[in-house]
């Protein structure tokens, strides 16, 4: 999910993804795989910080190398290829792309005047307070909203949803094909939305949830 809404706003904003420079604040199921992925279509990962520490790499760093020594050692901190970076440091990296993928309320008033980045992709829930998004909006960074871009687990959850309750056993490359169409389609609405209504990503998000759930409860006539 941070993969295909991260390169879809790329898209929007005429930035190539090939070469463009990535930095992820955690290195967990989430962080490690949007680094993977991004890093398949041709994004240059050049930093990453978790828990313990950090390492940065300008040439760009080798995430498959990065999760076999954080599978072994619990962090990325120490990984020899790389020089050490303090984690408070992410948000300052001269990055094209920033995905917070940790914990919430990191990128706060206090260290938003900080972010570089062109894209935040919030892999976390949360990670950003609203003051901090109203700041980084109001400076034209395109903020993909955690309800957003981190969308991709609960959606592959409802596929296997779908598959225990109707018996079906689809193939990897099925439920990937079937994650990039509806993430797409998510990715798009909401920029539609947004356009509309002249407005940032996360009340974009908002307005297509709430009503999405206006339609339901009309057509059901729950409180007709």
């Amino acid at each position: 999910g941070v993969m295909i809404t991260t390169r879809e706003a790329a898209k929007h904003l005429g930035l190539e993804l090939k070469g463009a420079t990535v930095a992820v604040q955690g290195f967990g199921n989430v962080g490690s795989v949007s680094a993977d992925l991004l890093a398949k279509n041709g994004a240059k990962i050049v930093a990453v910080t978790d828990w313990k520490g950090g390492v940065y790499n300008a040439a760009g760093l080798d995430v498959p190398a990065l999760i076999d020594w954080t599978k072994k050692n619990s962090t990325v901190a120490g990984y020899p290829k790389a020089d050490p970076l303090a984690a408070d440091k992410i948000f300052g990296m001269d990055v094209d792309i920033l995905i917070p993928a940790a914990l919430e309320k990191q990128i706060t008033v206090n260290n938003v005047a900080q972010i570089k980045a062109k894209i935040v992709a919030e892999g976390a829930n949360g990670p950003t307070t609203p003051d901090a998004h109203m700041q980084l909006h109001n400076r034209g960074v395109f903020v993909i909203p955690d309800i957003l871009a981190n969308a991709g687990g609960v959606t592959t959850s409802y596929f296997e949803w779908v598959q225990n309750r109707h018996g079906y056993y689809w193939e990897e490359w099925d439920v990937n094909d079937r994650l990039e169409r509806k993430m797409n389609e998510a990715f798009h609405t909401v920029l539609e939305t947004a356009l509309q209504f002249k407005t940032d990503m996360r009340t974009a998000a908002y307005v297509v949830a709430i009503n999405r759930v206006a339609q339901v409860t009309k057509l059901r006539g729950m409180y007709a």
